[in-house]
């Protein structure tokens, strides 16, 4: 098909005018877009199952396919990530929609020094974590503009699809889409591994055999950035651990344990000023969190991380702590997201657990 239906070009100049996260398709139903994590009908006619297919069409869906991720580009150069799938036997399709420029590290609200030292890394693994939707491709690709406009290194991207588009400053870009440039994560990851990358940044670690090859990578002088489905770094940890065999698992924690060089964990909240805040849990990986790591100690990791120095690590209680207590987010919505809100009372109160 040459070009996109009429409706889905209106559908997206309006998500992109309304600075919608999501625009979600259903046929037989009026658009929906996802404004500062609420949704809202459009005030529009309901989407046809000809439109939607021949959408599908142009985004070189397979007819046969009932998942399947796609990029699109609209007419007016908005970006869009889209999933198509079906719902109670209709076809349906959600646009995430994707900034042209990345942001800047610097205003997400990321502990964005101790990611830019970690970027500027040679080796090792950073592993940015959290559900859908939570900006971590986001925070990745600003990271990994950061380091375009400051370093020179050869940065490989594999991702399903390919989000951010990176032109050339300091840094030289491969970026390689799953299905299109390369079957699956982990052959592109590891065909990487003789493309002379500096960096690879691999959209998620989702089997075993990615976790391995991201271990392996870092462990012979690459630096591997990725994302991970999980709510804390403990979780993280915990399903690294989860791809090692048994009878090698105590092999490939210590490998890494030391080749893990930090963990960011991120939850998008709504803002009391309206727009969404990010709520962060923080783990720069020395030490002692590399023994708890090695021993598989879970509860002394979350311990570690809780009690240190908040310019190296810090947990999501802290940072909690701190948008209520400047205001940036409602105690109310603090309290629903937090993962120990009678803790949270408590310091909000001024009693430490300590002293309960």
């Amino acid at each position: 098909m040459d070009a996109t239906p009429e409706s889905i070009e209106l559908y997206c100049r309006a998500a992109h005018e309304y600075k919608a996260s999501d625009l979600i398709l259903h046929v037989g139903e009026p658009p929906i877009v996802r404004v500062s994590g609420s949704i809202t009908p459009m005030e529009a006619p309901p989407l046809s199952l000809d439109d939607l297919m021949a959408f599908r069409a142009y985004c070189g869906v397979p007819s046969e396919a009932t998942d399947h991720d796609a990029s699109f580009v609209s007419r007016e150069g908005n970006r869009f990530r889209v999933n198509f799938h079906k719902q109670l036997g209709q076809e349906a399709a959600v646009l995430r929609r994707i900034s042209n420029t990345p942001p800047d590290i610097d205003g997400l609200g990321v502990p964005s020094a101790m990611l830019k030292s970690m970027a500027a890394r040679k080796s090792g693994l950073l592993v940015v974590s959290g559900p859908t939707g939570s900006g971590k491709s986001t925070t990745l690709a600003a990271l990994i503009q950061w380091v375009n406009t400051n370093l020179e290194r050869h940065i490989v991207t594999i991702e399903d699809p390919v989000e951010y588009v990176f032109e050339r400053d300091m840094s030289l870009f491969t970026q390689r889409a799953v299905g299109l440039d390369t079957p699956s994560f982990a052959q592109g990851l590891r065909r990487s591994l003789r493309q002379a990358p500096d960096i690879i940044l691999l959209g998620e670690i989702r089997d075993a055999d990615t976790a391995m090859v991201a271990l392996q990578a870092a462990e012979t002088g690459h630096l591997v950035l990725s994302t991970l489905h999980a709510s804390d770094a403990g979780e993280v940890v915990e399903r690294l651990m989860a791809f090692f065999p048994d009878g090698e698992r105590k092999g490939h924690l210590q490998v890494l344990a030391g080749q893990l060089l930090g963990i960011l964990c991120q939850k998008l909240l709504p803002s009391t000023a309206g727009g969404m805040v990010l709520a962060t849990e923080f783990l720069t990986n020395i030490g002692l969190s590399r023994q708890c790591i090695r021993e598989a100690n879970l509860p002394a990791l979350r311990n570690f991380i809780s009690q240190s120095d908040p310019s190296e690590s810090y947990d999501f209680l802290s940072s909690f702590l701190d948008l209520v207590t400047t205001r940036r987010i409602a105690e109310d919505t603090a309290l629903l997201a937090v993962p120990n809100p009678a803790e949270l009372k408590r310091r909000l109160r001024g009693i430490t657990s300590s002293s309960s």
